[in-house]
């Protein structure tokens, strides 16, 4: 019955694991990492949405590092909701509901909006429409957080595109993640951005979603930011990444769908 018991459990963490509409599993732990409630007094708060791409190699404290770094003499609060969960289960989840309505967020990023990794099936983004539709009314900034391409699969354009339909439906900004990824390795020869599963992220390619995500967030360049440590990061490839974050955001403007928006 033990037995049974534990290969159940195993069964459905890798299940949770996949991409936005499915991938291969995991070949890390990926359980989240518990944190402490978020400081509703904190200057910036920010709450994230997501599976198992928001909380690989804890890319929440990348970001929240970087807001500190940039934004100095502010305090800072990044906070990922538990589980991994798409963003229609988030729209119908209490605890997730809930911690949606527990304090005037200043930015809440969306990520696992479902999609057809196969390209046979079609699913419903009106369920993230509608949580960006909520953001909005209780005036918080929403952020979509495409996920990157995995690794041999040819499907930048598909990931960005979904999230900017649902941000034509409901302003959103739209941080050009899978876009940074393919410009990574192509100006960084043998950089590993993937995990050994090629779909979640490497230490590295957690490092740079978060760079671009605290573009989107704070209007800034991120080659102004220092090292940032510890991260499993060194020094000279956060050089480069934030050399590659810079020259995206330059190409593909995180904010061209939420023009009107306060930068945090």
């Amino acid at each position: 019955m033990a037995k049974r018991l534990v290969t159940l459990l195993l069964i459905l963490l890798l299940a949770a694991c996949g991409g936005g509409g499915g991938g291969t599993a995991a070949t890390s732990p990926v359980a989240p990492v518990p944190q402490p409630p978020a400081s509703a007094n904190a200057d910036i708060t920010v709450l994230m949405f997501g599976n198992s791409h928001t909380h690989f190699n804890d890319l929440p404290a990348m970001l929240a590092a970087m807001l500190r770094a940039g934004r100095p003499g502010k305090t800072v609060s990044v906070t990922a909701a538990p589980g991994f969960q798409f963003l229609d289960q988030r729209l119908n989840d209490p605890e997730s509901q809930a911690l949606f309505n527990s304090r005037a967020w200043s930015a809440i990023i969306f990520q696992a909006q479902q999609y057809s990794a196969s390209g046979q099936f079609t699913y419903s983004t009106d369920d993230a429409i509608e949580l960006v539709r909520r953001t909005r009314a209780r005036q918080i900034l929403p952020v979509m957080f495409p996920e990157w391409a995995r690794r041999g699969v040819n499907e930048t354009d598909k990931l960005y595109n979904l999230h900017v339909s649902i941000a034509q439906q409901q302003a959103a900004c739209v941080a050009p993640i899978p876009q940074a990824w393919d410009l990574a390795f192509a100006r960084i020869p043998g950089i590993v951005l993937h995990d050994a599963d090629g779909n979640h992220s490497a230490p590295n390619g957690a490092f740079l979603a978060a760079l671009m995500l605290y573009a989107t967030l704070t209007g800034q360049s991120p080659a102004s930011l220092p090292a940032i440590s510890p991260f499993n990061v060194d020094a000279n490839t956060q050089a480069s990444l934030r050399a590659i974050a810079d020259e995206q955001v330059r190409l593909v403007a995180p904010r061209q769908h939420c023009p009107g928006d306060a930068m945090l």
